[in-house]
């Protein structure tokens, strides 16, 4: 399947080198998919600490493998060590021959309420969500000057950084305020981004997702569910592909004039009245 006739009607990111962060998750497991399918060259990340992640992000490897071949590559980091992000992204300059994007997915989503919330907790999430972030972009930016692309008339080489964030940055749930605080940090730290790296060429925006569905999630949350499904305008979850789709969008050559923005991919739901 090419990236030309792929039925979602993925843009063409032939010759892109793509670095994803926590890939072992379904929503980076449609991110990747979708970059993949799309022709671009991807660095799958995933977490080291246990099996399971470990398992899930080599048998993702081997997936997109046996669709791209050598376009995709495998990369461990523990996002929370110092000095790991700097060294992710120059495994993947390594692996890839270069970077000409990064999709900032990796993150944790526990629920405390906001009293039972300790600090130790608070700066966990933060740090991953965040803090990593930061690392994260400052390297990969780095990365992407080292190595200037040739202009096309007068629009300079497609280089970009994507932000997953959350329509909890300005709607949030209880029992998330350390993720809701981290996912709003995580929408101006782009457009502050965008300010100063645009002049080198580089976009910085955010995605922010509903609520994506996962094996299991009815079962384990049916209120949520029936709610989210009865009140979304479109009627029904995301899907780590509609994510996918999204990240996909701005990489492309058609939003190569989009920065600073951020992208609500949640059937309409923050269109809906809160009265």
């Amino acid at each position: 399947m090419t990236p030309q006739n792929h039925p979602r009607g993925l843009p063409n990111l032939s010759g892109q080198r793509v670095l994803i962060t926590g890939a072992s998750g379904g929503v980076g497991g449609g991110i990747a998919r979708a970059f993949v399918l799309a022709g671009a060259s991807v660095a799958v990340h995933f977490r080291g600490l246990t099996p399971e992640p470990v398992r899930a992000g080599e048998a993702l490897v081997v997936e997109l493998g046996e669709l791209a071949g050598n376009r995709v590559i495998g990369v461990r980091a523990d996002l929370n060590e110092p000095g790991a992000a700097a060294r992710l992204i120059a495994d993947a300059v390594a692996g890839l021959g270069g970077l000409d994007g990064l999709v900032n997915n990796a993150g944790v989503q526990p629920v405390t309420p906001l009293a039972e919330t300790t600090r130790a907790e608070w700066d966990e999430v933060l740090g991953t969500n965040l803090g990593a972030v930061f690392e994260l972009s400052q390297a990969a930016a780095a990365a992407m000057t080292a190595e200037p692309g040739e202009a096309v008339d007068g629009v300079p080489a497609n280089r970009w950084i994507t932000h997953i964030a959350s329509v909890e940055a300005s709607r949030p749930s209880p029992a998330h305020a350390h993720y809701a605080a981290a996912k709003a940090g995580l929408v101006m730290h782009a457009r502050a981004a965008a300010l100063e790296l645009g002049p080198q060429g580089i976009r910085v925006n955010t995605v922010s997702p509903g609520l994506v569905d996962r094996p299991g999630l009815a079962e384990a949350w049916p209120s949520g569910v029936e709610s989210w499904t009865r009140h979304a305008p479109l009627g029904r979850l995301a899907t780590p592909a509609d994510i996918g789709g999204a990240c996909a969008l701005l990489a492309s050559d058609a939003a190569t004039f989009i920065t600073g923005q951020d992208l609500a991919v949640d059937g309409g739901m923050l269109a809906t009245p809160g009265w």
